[in-house]
């Protein structure tokens, strides 16, 4: 088959991850790129992205330009979904797959979900979002339960020590640093952090099941010690213990869950657990309970927090990229795991 025509929307840590993982694969080419900053716009994608070898392909922020291209699909992974610009090239014709904090458009409120599943259905096209989690979590949960009967409970669990992102921009609105208490703290958390409820649909419809409603509990826990991290130092008695659950809610019961526990430091008060990876628990019979753990592909002695970091940005950006072709062959308008096939990476052959 012709390889399908992609765009990266974006430059950012993610598109690091995806932009090699399209280059990677045959049935994949890319044909162009998007550049947020003036300053990136005429310069090889490989430079902005970490390649070593050039790709061609020049960054620009012509619009048009890029949908003359008639890409076969856009890789989106700024940190949030712009909801015009999405429409612009979904109307236009161009699936999209991102990253960019979407997932079924719930969390964006009615009218920018109605105004992206329009112009998906308008142009044609389809719109999928996933990541680690919310995203794949989801998938696996959902997976989990395919050996079970009379299930009542699914949990998907990410807990994890997040102080090597504490510099990331994804981390300005949830508050760390803040005094314990502070009145609208879990709000503010709740909104920064809304995607997670795309991911309580996405399970619900991946297993076929109606929500009354999703609700949320965050709880918070404060440093022991000042914590002085790279671009977020935290005060002692500060917070810096984030935890939070958004839960699906059939007949007054929690029955879908995805609990999400960050953590800047080992020693909280109060002292939480902190597993360290994923783990999914499906209350049913049987019981089942996968944990996913995630190691390096290198000696653990050579590891940088570089390295850590890029990891973290491959288990974001893979999903998209794995998910294209899958994206490209759906319906048009909003599509979650429910409408696809379970998207795999190709093997790689060894020589």
């Amino acid at each position: 088959m012709a390889p399908l025509r992609i765009v990266q929307w974006t430059t950012g840590n993610v598109a690091r991850a995806t932009v090699r993982a399209v280059q990677a694969r045959p049935d994949l080419e890319l044909v162009g790129c998007f550049a947020w900053s003036a300053d990136k716009v005429g310069r090889d994608v490989a430079d902005l992205v970490g390649l070593d070898e050039p790709t061609g392909v020049l960054a620009t922020d012509d619009v048009e330009a890029l949908l003359a291209l008639r890409p076969d699909c856009v890789v989106y992974t700024p940190l949030h979904p712009d909801v015009a610009e999405l429409s612009r090239i979904l109307r236009a014709g161009v699936d999209v797959a991102t990253s960019a904090g979407f997932l079924t458009g719930h969390s964006l409120g009615p009218e920018a979900r109605a105004a992206l599943q329009a112009a998906a259905v308008e142009g044609g096209a389809s719109l999928f979002g996933t990541g680690m989690n919310p995203g794949f979590a989801q998938l696996l949960a959902a997976v989990a339960t395919g050996i079970c009967e009379d299930v009542r409970h699914v949990r998907a669990v990410e807990s994890v020590d997040v102080s090597l992102f504490a510099a990331d921009s994804n981390m300005d609105e949830l508050g760390w640093g803040r005094p314990m208490g502070e009145p609208g703290h879990a709000d503010d958390v709740r909104r920064a952090v809304a995607v997670f409820e795309d991911g309580v649909h996405v399970l619900a419809a991946t297993m076929g099941l109606d929500l009354d409603d999703v609700g949320c509990h965050v709880d918070f826990a404060v440093a022991t010690r000042d914590l002085d991290l790279p671009g977020r130092p935290i005060a002692a008695g500060t917070v810096a213990g984030l935890d939070v659950r958004f839960v699906g809610i059939v007949d007054g019961a929690e029955v879908l869950e995805l609990h999400q526990r960050w953590v800047m430091a080992g020693d909280l008060g109060p002292d939480w657990t902190v597993d360290h990876g994923y783990r999914i628990e499906v209350d049913a019979s049987p019981q089942v309970t996968l944990t996913l753990g995630i190691m390096p592909d290198q000696p653990l002695e050579t590891l940088t927090a570089a390295d850590l970091h890029g990891i973290g940005m491959r288990i974001t950006g893979l999903p998209v990229v794995h998910a294209i072709r899958h994206v490209v062959a759906a319906r048009p308008g909003i599509v979650t795991y429910a409408d696809l096939p379970v998207p795999a990476a190709p093997l790689r052959q060894r020589r």
